[in-house]
């Protein structure tokens, strides 16, 4: 088999189940922001009701992202995303024929936890894989697919609900996610020597090695704050924003959710290349990373300040930019062995998804502080939200550059 044909392969036996499952995760991941009207209508939920909801997804995902990270290193990401992926599935059965927002919350934990293995896996599976610098490129990839989930919550899902219930697009969603457990299980090959893991106390001896390096505590925490801010509103807010302040209709939201996906595919799979090329040079990618941070971080302080002329801009711009925390695994998983990926990763997954719920609740409840206006929440409570969000992006940021010494 040539270099070409077995380059193919892989991708397509190894990468490609991969990235779908990843794919189907963010259809879960975003479909409030579209469906939330629905969810609102039909069980009375107020802005923080609608948070945690949202929110309660990416508070599961965190609790179990360090046992999760054993799990992975020990008996290999095919056969635990695969398991996971069937929690997702009865989760989002359980969450479509809900009758209460309890039910709603606690259905929405479970796909949350079911989904927790999807990017965590991708990135075991290409540390196994591929070459160390090819992984920034393979992670920009697995990013990029889940983007491609966000788009199908977008546009299409709003013209799906013109003609179907969101209970039956979940349906939809469902089987898809059926479809990828049954590739990961039968088309997926086991990486020879994959699993063989250390003993369970030399695995979580190395989880505190992990933990006592002080360039991991820099990292997670500007990664938690980035993505406080960016996933919170991508996967939500900025929806109800567009539609308060900006006076977008439902179609002109979703065609903007496309446009800000669009852009972060073109951010994931842009600042992938660069960093790998800077790295394959021998020069650090932390510089790269800090820039595109900053660069979300003005475009956020300006919305938040009352900017009204360019805001499609200054999204994209927030978005495109804040894609380039996805640097930070390739940037600090080079510290340890291959061996440790699953852990390495997972460790700093609990902080960005404790990040994301954090933000996405904290939104709610700011919002709420407004009577509500129109069917809609108020526009003046959006500046003091997003300023929010701003100076816990900025704090991260600026304690990532201030020991940037410590990073590789």
């Amino acid at each position: 088999m040539t270099d070409g044909n077995r380059g193919l392969s892989l991708f397509l036996r190894v990468c490609l189940p991969f990235l779908a499952g990843y794919f189907v995760s963010y259809i879960y991941r975003s479909v409030n922001a579209i469906i939330g009207p629905d969810l609102v209508r039909e069980f009375g939920l107020s802005a923080g009701a609608l948070g945690l909801l949202s929110g309660i997804y990416f508070f599961a995902f965190a609790l179990f992202q360090l046992p999760l990270g054993v799990l992975l290193d020990r008996y290999g990401p095919r056969r635990v995303n695969a398991t996971l992926l069937l929690v997702a599935a009865g989760g989002a059965l359980w969450f479509t024929q809900s009758g209460s927002a309890l039910e709603l919350t606690l259905a929405r934990a479970l796909i949350g936890l079911g989904v927790s293995a999807g990017l965590m896996a991708s990135m075991s599976a290409f540390a196994l894989w591929y070459p160390a610098e090819r992984l920034a490129t393979m992670n920009g990839i697995a990013f990029a697919s889940g983007m491609l989930g966000a788009i199908a919550a977008s546009v299409p899902l709003e013209l799906a609900l013109r003609s179907l219930s969101w209970r039956e697009v979940l349906h939809g969603v469902v089987a898809l996610n059926l479809v990828v457990c049954l590739a990961l299980f039968f088309v997926v090959p086991e990486k020879p020597g994959a699993g063989r893991a250390s003993a369970l106390g030399t695995q979580l001896r190395e989880f505190a090695a992990v933990a006592r390096d002080p360039a991991f505590w820099r990292v997670a925490l500007c990664m938690g704050a980035s993505q406080l801010a960016a996933v919170s509103l991508g996967t939500l807010w900025v929806a109800t924003w567009l539609r308060d302040v900006a006076g977008y209709t439902q179609a002109q939201v979703a065609q903007s959710l496309l446009l800000f996906s669009v852009v972060m595919i073109g951010g994931y799979l842009g600042f992938g290349r660069v960093a790998d090329r800077l790295a394959r040079g021998g020069r650090s990618t932390l510089p790269l990373l800090a820039g595109g941070i900053a660069v979300a971080s003005l475009s956020l302080l300006l919305l938040a300040a009352g900017a009204r002329t360019g805001v499609l801009v200054l999204w994209s711009l927030f978005f495109g930019g804040a894609t380039s925390v996805v640097l930070s695994y390739s940037l600090y998983s080079r510290r340890f062995p291959k061996e440790m990926a699953g852990r390495v990763n997972t460790a700093l997954n609990v902080f960005v998804f404790v990040g994301m719920f954090t933000g996405q609740w904290a939104v709610g409840l700011v919002l709420n502080l407004w009577p509500q206006a129109g069917g809609g929440y108020a526009p003046e409570a959006y500046a003091w939200a997003l300023g929010g969000l701003w100076l816990v992006q900025a704090a991260g940021l600026a304690w990532l550059w201030s020991g940037r010494r410590l990073q590789m």
